[in-house]
């Protein structure tokens, strides 16, 4: 209990700051309230309404009824722009439908609507507003993944050549693998060599690792874009040395992106493998060798099987922090290069699709789960098998 009292703080802090904030971005994901909540009789009336033809007369009233409250209530916008999601130009029919309302109540509303825009008249038009007005809606869940629910009900994926989200999430999945391997391939032989110098040696190196935590990401990742560009200091050196002719495309493209994160994770891997290399005795790989094994066989047969447990722990956490990256993909990549992150902050910060942002955030929390599980199901076969 006193222990707990002490956490009670932090975990306050912690559900407050980061859990609640993340429960809710991702419960936007299946809500669904701005057109429920700005036209409540409209929303009673269509989830009666059997969904054949265009709805009778009174849905049309309660629909001029709705739009002109909404209006009243400032919240003629927020609807519009939530239905412009659902199928493009609902917006400006709206907003323009509602400014020439009549000032008196004609004798039917379904006709004067029509006189309007001949739009109500389509049943595919009320059926989008039913699926707006309906909460909770996989409609953001779908849409996440280029798919839609088809006027027969079933689920229809766009073509390849028209898919954004899908290609962004194998884009982020393809683009985190390679600089964890990347990652890999480099620290692995630094954090070799911290753990087997002299403790002087070691800890003096170790500094050069630990530095860039110091440094803002912001920072580190425009310093490579002032290094990769055209005009700067590697083109210029490769082409004072005569390597090259022309600058070579190192910033706006795959190149730049790769570069940039492996610079920044490569600090997580070494710290990661170095920690479980410092617990390695050298005695097993000297063992091997005076039992006839060649340094090369001991190494990869007696060493790297003892380290495995930080190789797992350094890729899943490269992995891991690569697949939430905005910064340095936004400022080194191209428009081929855009990842999760990015179409999340698009999402909420230019399009205002919080919902869309919540599904995609959704799948990549279920991703990253499933990751989870997978590594921690190998990495405890590895841990029986070398432990």
């Amino acid at each position: 209990m006193q222990a707990l009292l002490l956490a009670l703080p932090l975990l306050v802090f912690l559900l407050s700051t980061f859990i609640a904030p993340i429960a809710l971005l991702l419960a936007r994901s299946v809500e669904n309230r701005e057109v429920s909540d700005s036209m409540p009789a409209l929303t009673r009336a269509l989830d009666a309404w059997d969904g054949h033809g265009v709805p009778d007369e009174h849905t049309f009233a309660l629909l001029a009824t709705g739009l002109r409250e909404a209006q009243q209530n400032g919240q003629l916008g927020t609807v519009a722009r939530r239905l412009n999601f659902a199928q493009a130009g609902f917006r400006s029919l709206l907003i323009r439908t509602e400014r020439q309302l009549p000032a008196d109540t004609p004798p039917a509303w379904k006709p004067a609507l029509v006189e309007l825009d001949e739009r109500w008249n389509s049943p595919e038009t009320w059926r989008q507003l039913k699926r707006a007005a309906a909460s909770p809606t996989p409609d953001f869940l779908l849409a996440a993944v280029d798919a839609q629910v088809t006027p027969q009900g079933s689920v229809a994926f766009v073509p390849d050549n028209a898919s954004v989200y899908r290609q962004a999430f194998a884009r982020t999945i393809s683009i985190s693998a390679t600089v964890t391997l990347l990652c890999l391939v480099l620290g692995y032989p630094v954090a070799w060599l911290l753990a087997n110098l002299p403790a002087k040696s070691s800890n003096r190196l170790m500094l050069l690792v630990i530095v860039p935590f110091w440094t803002s990401l912001l920072v580190r990742t425009t310093a490579w874009y002032v290094l990769l560009q055209p005009g700067g200091v590697i083109n210029s050196l490769l082409m004072g040395l005569g390597l090259v002719t022309h600058p070579l495309p190192l910033v706006f493209n795959r190149t730049g992106v790769l570069i940039g994160m492996t610079h920044v994770l490569l600090p997580y891997m070494i710290l990661a493998i170095y920690s479980v290399m410092k617990s390695v005795s050298p005695v097993y790989v000297r063992a091997a060798q005076s039992l006839g094994a060649h340094p090369f066989t001991a190494f990869v047969r007696v060493y790297i099987p003892q380290t495995l447990p930080g190789v797992g722990a350094g890729c899943f956490l490269v992995f891991v922090l690569a697949l939430g990256y905005y910064i340095t993909p936004a400022l080194l990549g191209g428009a081929g290069d855009e990842m999760i992150s990015q179409l999340i902050a698009i999402q909420t910060n230019t399009q205002l699709n919080w919902g869309l942002a919540g599904a995609l955030s959704a799948y990549l929390v279920i991703f990253t789960a499933i990751f989870y599980f997978l590594f921690n199901r190998i990495v405890g076969i590895d841990r029986l098998r070398f432990g």
